[in-house]
């Protein structure tokens, strides 16, 4: 007993969002959702794949399931700043375990096909749209500015995790006892979430009567983010590095089998290499206390991701392209988390609903577009040269970025003075 008291006092020390009993109840409950949500996403494309044996119609469930994370994203930020957030994000998870036991129903009985699968894929996929931004301004409401910066790199390492072991999981459940049963565990662990939701307790926030209409909002919001120069400066970045960092994994199966002249396993140690590299980052973030700094690690980022790219593309040794993939996958994690919380930090609370589903665009967004872009150039200009392309481009935005540092720097050594004084 001794011994676990002195462990969770040194995690309040060095994870200070643990300090925060609405942080531990959330992340005690989204760990297990989030871990739900992958498998879930593995099990509905294997079925899909099982029923159909087509490639193609696998692609269109891929695609119409990330396509409303971008189309959804700016509603879904107008709704985090409108109305309480702590009830929207309590309300799309009942959506969410409606979905996900549907699928189980459906599954067990023996009713799915393609089109039921697509459908459900397709409302998941709004889901998320929904989902993403109101989670993110959560943060906010749920724990202090200062606590801010910790439990954003929290929240980025369990999502990373989850990525890395939800389909692992996933796929030993398909294998051993089938894809209902991920749906299983992803409906017990919708419970889980929505009694962690419903047990915090949050500080109503004072919301402004809404005058104007929805599209007055997101113009309203859309000129913030445009006119405010290391909001614009950051989201832009991001979508460049996104549409490269998103989109890479569609063209992983040719440098698999035809660059590296493996197989399936080739393709799995690479995606997990990634993932791994996604997992350093995050611990790196979660001991980090301080938001100063964050600005320098989204600049050289893209930058250092940019190298990592064009070592896997020229690279034929199967060492070397899974360490220049755990390149990518850090580098592409420290610049999305870091762009989160400096965003968090510098942007008015009226409108942080809308900046980060402007951030949800510009991150997870860009997945279907960079997807079609990838294998377009592919076709052309072979998938090595068109990685090298997209190094190219990630190096040169970050060299662009550099310019708005010291503005930022100012901002956020401004903003941890009023921490603080308060």
């Amino acid at each position: 007993m001794k011994l676990l008291k002195q462990l969770a006092f040194q995690l309040n020390l060095d994870l200070p969002a643990f300090r925060s009993r609405n942080y531990r109840l959330y992340f005690a409950g989204q760990g297990l959702s989030m871990t739900g949500n992958f498998m879930t996403q593995v099990a509905i494309l294997w079925l899909i794949y099982q029923l159909t044996d087509s490639a193609l119609l696998l692609g269109l469930a891929g695609f119409f399931g990330q396509l409303p994370v971008f189309a959804l994203a700016p509603i879904s930020g107008i709704l985090a700043d409108r109305y309480n957030r702590h009830r929207l994000l309590l309300l799309l998870q009942i959506v969410g375990i409606s979905i996900s036991v549907t699928l189980t129903v459906i599954t067990f009985l023996g009713w799915a096909n393609f089109w039921t699968l697509l459908l459900l894929s397709t409302l998941l996929g709004l889901l998320k749209g929904l989902d993403v931004p109101v989670r993110h301004a959560f943060v906010s409401d749920m724990v202090s500015r200062e606590l801010m910066g910790n439990a954003i790199a929290l929240n980025a390492a369990f999502l990373n995790s989850a990525r890395l072991f939800g389909p692992a999981i996933g796929g030993i459940l398909i294998a051993h006892f089938g894809a209902g049963f991920c749906f299983v565990y992803d409906s017990l662990s919708y419970i889980v979430a929505i009694w962690a939701i419903s047990a915090l307790k949050i500080t109503p926030r004072t919301v402004e009567v809404q005058k104007s209409n929805t599209w007055q909002k997101l113009k309203e919001g859309f000129q913030y983010a445009y006119h405010f120069l290391p909001v614009r400066s950051i989201l832009l970045l991001l979508a460049v590095a996104s549409l490269v960092s998103m989109s890479y994994t569609t063209l992983l199966p040719i440098f698999a089998v035809e660059v590296l002249h493996g197989g399936s396993e080739t393709l799995g140690f690479l995606t997990a290499a990634a993932a791994m590299g996604s997992v350093f980052a995050c611990v790196y973030l979660s001991f980090r206390h301080r938001v100063v700094g964050l600005e320098r690690l989204i600049a050289f980022s893209p930058a250092i991701m940019g190298i990592g790219f064009i070592f896997f593309s020229i690279s034929q040794v199967f060492l070397i392209s899974q360490l220049a993939l755990v390149l990518v996958g850090w580098s592409s994690t420290l610049q999305v988390a870091a762009s989160n919380t400096v965003l968090q930090f510098i942007v008015e609370d009226g409108k942080r609903g809308r900046v980060m589903s402007f951030y949800a665009m510009c991150f997870m967004g860009m997945a279907p577009f960079g997807n079609l872009l990838a294998g377009t150039l592919a076709y052309y200009l072979k998938a090595p040269n068109t990685l090298i392309l997209g190094g190219v481009v990630c190096i040169v935005g970050s060299v662009l970025f550099m310019q708005q540092l010291p503005q930022m720097v100012k901002l956020i050594q401004l903003g941890t003075k009023q921490v603080a004084n308060n």
